[in-house]
């Protein structure tokens, strides 16, 4: 019983700093770009877009296709980055142990 004892306060302790890098990862950015720059967008760990920055030679009324590509293809990459770092901050936490309904 005294494993026991001890596997729960491991754990408590593990979901403590779980949520203190919950909320460090709120504050924590990537940038990511297409378009050799034109378009960038900033993610923070909580996989939301905090900015998006286009460069005004990108923007052509003939082609917005090309604009919306360029924006979605920023965006999914911010969102991978974002994910990696994630990832790899739990990583610290969880000793690399691929826990089931922690992952984030």
């Amino acid at each position: 019983m005294h494993n026991i004892g001890n596997i729960m306060k491991q754990a408590k302790k593990m979901q403590e700093k779980m949520g203190r890098l919950q909320e460090e990862l709120e504050t924590k950015t990537i940038e990511a770009q297409a378009g050799g720059g034109m378009v960038r967008v900033v993610v923070n760990g909580k996989f939301e877009v905090v900015s998006l920055k286009i460069e005004k030679e990108v923007v052509n009324p003939e082609d917005i296709e090309m604009l919306q590509d360029l924006i979605a293809a920023a965006v999914n990459e911010g969102i991978r980055k974002a994910q990696e770092m994630a990832s790899s901050e739990m990583a610290k936490i969880t000793g690399g142990l691929g826990i089931p309904g922690l992952g984030m």
